[in-house]
């Protein structure tokens, strides 16, 4: 039997929000979420759907908005962008069981709704229709809606039909989709097709989904490798997986992984002191969750590419979460692949192999009790962050010139936390 499935993504979801916050319909307002105080060059998460018909493409940068226009600037204001999308998560709980529900985004979610069109006496269209009603009139926000009979055509149908489409709505079986999009160009349009893999296609006059579908898989493997498979399924409308299948997963090995942007170009010794309060903050978050890692990986960026990025992977002795022993090895990776001269702009840390913390191997030449009253502390430190504010405790060093964890504590994903 064959399944039929929602992708729902609700339209400029930051732009729209900031727009029902002001009593101002979404779909008319020139409206762009960006952070003006960091300047003309700051980045727009997210423009209105009359601005992009105007021609101003989404996340672009403040200065490349045509002057001639007049907008709103709204500041980014996650926490709120948080509590909207819980919200319509409510919405569609009134229509599908959770177990029915994979959130995909903040804006976007993909519905199983295959046992309950019987039940609601509607086929896939009319009860999204009833769906993207109720989010509308309960919160003044407009979404788009893919029906599909397999996850990839829900979201294809919602990506490139359903926004073409006046009712914002769109539905493709397999054989929809050969007639209507074998041919459709360009294929970077495609979900998981980027531009590098459209360039990597284009060397074998590969152009359309087409000519993926025709072309020899021998070749597509040799260029792709294992993701090969997804290109050729998805090139005939194929996709094996299900919610439940993605719900059931559990992936081989965890991690834990933090990455920052640096708000301007930092010097080694300044950048280090970014790396430690990084360390720190990941440290806690592990303790509280009582899981060690027995493997850290560092990455450095540099400032506008000057240099190859570089970093590296480090094995530990025992797996570990205390802050004073994982900085250790960070430092060490740090020092041995940094460049010391190149401005430095993103840091990105992995802690590898996470497991739970069941056992300890101990060490003749380690105290165990000052590593657990390590743990102990860092918990109740963790608590109060928790309690009173991440500010609440802080250590020395974030107080030292170019320490970045006071102001990213205010921030929810990077943006302002309001």
């Amino acid at each position: 039997m064959d399944r039929t499935y929602l992708c729902i993504d609700l339209k400029s979801f930051y732009a729209s929000v900031e727009c029902v916050e002001r009593k101002l319909n979404p779909m008319t307002t020139d409206l762009v979420v960006a952070d003006e105080s960091r300047g003309k060059g700051s980045i727009c998460l997210a423009v209105s759907p009359s601005l992009k018909k105007k021609g101003v493409k989404n996340r672009c940068r403040l200065f490349e908005i045509p002057h001639n226009i007049n907008y709103i600037i709204a500041k980014p204001r996650m926490k709120k962008y948080i509590e909207y999308s819980a919200n319509i998560y409510e919405i569609y709980l009134k229509y599908v069981a959770k177990e029915d529900i994979h959130v995909y985004s903040i804006d976007e979610a993909f519905l199983d709704v295959t046992q309950y069109l019987g039940i609601y006496k509607m086929d896939g269209i009319a009860l999204a229709k009833v769906i993207l009603k109720d989010i509308c009139n309960t919160y003044g926000l407009y979404a788009t809606a893919g029906i599909g009979t397999n996850l990839y055509l829900a979201k294809i149908a919602m990506d490139i039909i359903a926004k073409h489409s006046p009712e914002f709505i769109g539905y493709l079986d397999e054989k929809l989709y050969k007639e209507k999009l074998w041919n459709y160009r360009p294929l970077s349009d495609f979900w998981q097709i980027g531009r590098n893999i459209q360039r990597r296609l284009a060397k074998y006059n590969i152009y359309d989904m087409e000519a993926i579908a025709k072309c020899n898989e021998k070749i597509l493997y040799k260029e792709f490798g294992v993701n090969a498979e997804f290109l050729i399924d998805h090139s005939k409308g194929v996709e094996p997986c299900t919610i439940a299948d993605i719900k059931a997963y559990k992936p081989q090995n965890n991690s834990v992984s933090n990455s920052q942007i640096l708000f301007e170009d930092y010097d080694f010794e300044k950048a280090r002191i970014v790396l430690k309060e990084m360390v720190e903050n990941k440290c806690m978050e592990m303790i509280e969750k009582n899981i060690v890692a027995d493997t850290i990986s560092l990455h450095i960026g540099y400032s506008k590419d000057v240099i190859k990025a570089s970093g590296g992977m480090y094995k530990l002795p025992k797996a570990t979460n205390t802050y004073s022993e994982m900085i250790k090895y960070f430092l060490y990776v740090m020092d041995k692949t940094t460049n010391l001269f190149t401005p430095i702009r993103k840091i990105s840390i992995a802690f590898c192999n996470t497991r739970i913390n069941n056992y300890e191997q101990m060490s003749m030449f380690e105290d165990i009790y000052l590593i657990e009253r390590e743990r102990k502390i860092e918990k109740a430190v963790g608590n109060i962050k928790n309690n009173i504010g991440k500010n609440a405790v802080i250590r020395g060093m974030s107080l030292e010139d170019g320490a970045t964890a006071r102001v990213r504590n205010t921030l929810v994903g990077g943006h302002n936390g309001q």
